[in-house]
């Protein structure tokens, strides 16, 4: 696929819509598929060439900058972002999907990113052709992705940051639904955002870097790949190990960090004055000076941060689990995965909250303890893990080796101290200083900077799991 994207000032409007579909002349057919979230335009025999997304209102300063990089040209907020992509079937695709989002800022104001790509020309498209059987399948599949096999679907990405858009949460949910596996294809330079990684990681999908003299490997544990029986897999070594491609291993290690708190809220009395986010705000605000910027369930994060529209949209998806994004302000990075989930115990949310620092900035971790104490106080502290990792200021994940996140501090919430017991809790192995906040206790780990702090978690877990019987 290549990303066209219109950012203009005012909403595409049904007009503005179809004066882009018009780029490609009386042979395009154009249909709506996704319940008419997208439009897309065919070719004479039924080929997908550009699909156009639901245009959304990004009310978020420095989204577009976040995604697409400092020169997108996004107008003040809010203003409206608008999806074409271009098929990588058939040659024609990428200057229709240019001259779409060309047609749309003429109409409406604002930018094309790529600057470049934007037009106003007619594409003339093919009628007719013998398209092959990988490209038949997966227009007979509906499913907007550039191949497809018995096993895989693989998508290829050209943009500084491929992200979870909305787009690409509907390719994942769907290839999972159908039992395959999800291979983004992108060349080097590509990062992915830290939203996406997260949904990526773990088998059967992977994130596939295709080097100089094509030569593929994985973006995230870089081991060397082939493509092998419609899929993409490890190059194995005599010993029967995969083989590591060298780009990644030479990577020298970011002088920037991130640290990273993930936490679980459990809220036992569910009321219909419950508000959900609170916490994760309190801790936003501990740690970065501010509330979140805004929050959504894609990126680009479009709504402005409200705990109360956060609430009603769980709400409304009860009780199946609810899974949100939320933004920090431009000056600071910081990401956050929210899950929202009924339990036997009420409702959690499941929280990790990144936050992204330079090489001479301190992450604030004289600011954990407080903050453990208030949430186990006031918000119902199930457990609290925060840690600190050498990775890119801006969360953005590039294909590089990068070393496991180094642990800071543990807090076990006052349900667990209980019944686990007082006394049990505040004699761990290893001479321990452990603080107690209220219910809760407390464990400093170390400032992030010794990897010998994973053996010292591991063994304060298997003292807070070996409960004396009573």
């Amino acid at each position: 696929m290549k990303d066209v994207i219109a950012l203009t000032p005012k909403m595409p409007d049904s007009w503005a819509v179809v004066a882009g579909l018009y780029a490609g002349g009386p042979d395009v057919e154009a249909s709506g598929v996704h319940d008419g979230a997208v439009v897309q335009l065919r070719a004479g025999d039924g080929r997908p060439l550009v699909s156009v997304e639901a245009p959304l209102l990004v009310h978020v300063p420095g989204e577009a900058e976040r995604l697409l990089g400092e020169g997108a040209g996004a107008p003040a907020v809010p203003y409206w972002w608008t999806e074409v992509r271009a098929s990588a079937a058939l040659p024609e695709a990428v200057p229709l999907a240019g001259s779409v989002a060309g047609r749309l800022t003429a109409l409406l104001g604002g930018s094309v990113w790529p600057a470049d790509a934007a037009s106003l020309d007619v594409v003339p498209v093919p009628s007719a052709s013998d398209a092959g059987e990988v490209t038949a399948t997966t227009a007979e599949a509906g499913l907007a992705v550039d191949i497809l096999t018995d096993s895989t679907a693989v998508v290829l990405a050209d943009r500084p940051v491929v992200a979870l858009n909305a787009w690409m949460s509907e390719i994942l949910r769907t290839v999972a639904a159908a039992g395959l596996a999800l291979q983004i294809v992108t060349p080097p330079h590509v990062r992915l955002s830290l939203p996406l990684r997260t949904a990526l990681a773990g088998a059967p999908n992977r994130w596939v870097v295709q080097d100089s003299g094509n030569l593929f490997h994985d973006g995230l544990s870089g081991a060397e790949l082939r493509w092998e029986n419609g899929t993409f897999t490890p190059v194995l070594t005599e010993t029967g190990e995969a083989a590591v491609a060298q780009p990644f291993a030479d990577a020298a290690p970011s002088t920037e960090r991130q640290l990273i708190v993930s936490f679980r809220i459990l809220h036992e009395h569910v009321t219909d004055d419950l508000v959900l986010g609170r916490a994760l705000e309190i801790a936003w605000t501990a740690l970065a000076g501010t509330a979140p910027a805004g929050w959504g369930t894609a990126e680009p994060i479009n709504l402005p941060w409200s705990t109360q529209q956060l609430t009603a949209f769980a709400r409304e998806r009860s009780p199946e689990p609810t899974h949100l994004l939320a933004v920090g302000r431009p000056d600071r990075p910081a990401l956050a995965t929210l899950r929202v989930s009924r339990t036997e115990g009420g409702v959690a949310e499941d929280v990790t909250l990144t936050l992204g620092y330079g090489a001479h900035e301190a992450p604030p971790l004289d600011a954990v303890e407080a903050l453990a104490r208030t949430l186990a106080g006031e918000r119902g502290l199930t457990s609290m893990l925060v840690s600190l990792r050498r990775a890119r200021r801006d969360l953005t994940v590039p294909p590089r080796f990068a070393a496991p996140p180094i642990p800071v501090s543990f807090t076990l919430g006052g349900a667990d101290v209980r019944r686990i017991g007082l006394e049990h809790t505040l004699r761990p192995p290893l001479g321990l200083g452990p603080v107690r906040l209220g219910p809760a206790v407390h464990y400093p780990l170390g400032d992030g900077t010794d990897a010998r702090a994973w053996t010292v978690l591991q063994q304060l877990s298997e003292h807070l799991e070996a409960v004396p019987a009573g």
